[in-house]
């Protein structure tokens, strides 16, 4: 069972799920704090949620970091394990992608070593449980364009801008 907090930033309001020891299981812009659990239920059968707390501090103080523009302060966060191996081996190549850079399903394909699977990258993409820390707002589509994936088109132009992106360089790669 993980604890729900909720937290204020520049985009609007997070939903956390979290565990008694630190460990982030979730992340993601929800207007309704349980539509996490209605995106959550491939990952856990059942009831998710054990009670809703405080932000912890260490989470809020990231958070509040990476908005501040120090893209390194998720670095310390422990991150749980959802998701098949696939999933979790394009999360960590996301995670790879330097802040301000995109990356096309293709690209991030090779990361994982297979360029044939840049359809699943997009699919895993967009199932990652962990917005903003598992930077899925990098991934562009194949003819150098944003892609909406989970966060929505504006939310991740805002994030890629705040981070350094401009248009041209993001296209480039």
């Amino acid at each position: 069972m993980l604890n729900r907090s909720l937290l204020s930033t520049p985009l609007g309001r997070m939903v956390l799920l979290h565990d008694e020891e630190g460990v982030l299981w979730a992340s993601a812009f929800h207007d309704d704090p349980s539509g996490i659990e209605a995106s959550l239920a491939r990952f856990v059968p059942g009831e998710l949620i054990a009670a809703d707390v405080p932000v912890p501090p260490e989470l809020e103080d990231a958070f509040a970091g990476y908005f501040a523009g120090a893209f390194d302060s998720f670095d310390t966060i422990m991150t749980g394990r959802f998701g098949s191996p696939f999933e979790r081996a394009v999360w960590a190549a996301l995670r790879a992608i330097p802040p301000g850079e995109t990356r096309s399903c293709a690209a991030v394909a090779a990361m994982v070593g297979d360029l044939g699977k840049a359809r699943a990258v997009g699919a895993a993409s967009a199932r990652n449980p962990l917005a903003i820390i598992v930077p899925c707002h990098r991934v562009i589509g194949v003819n150098g364009a944003l892609t909406g994936h989970a966060g929505g088109l504006e939310r991740n132009e805002w994030l890629l801008r705040h981070e350094g992106w401009t248009p041209l360089r993001g296209r480039l790669v």
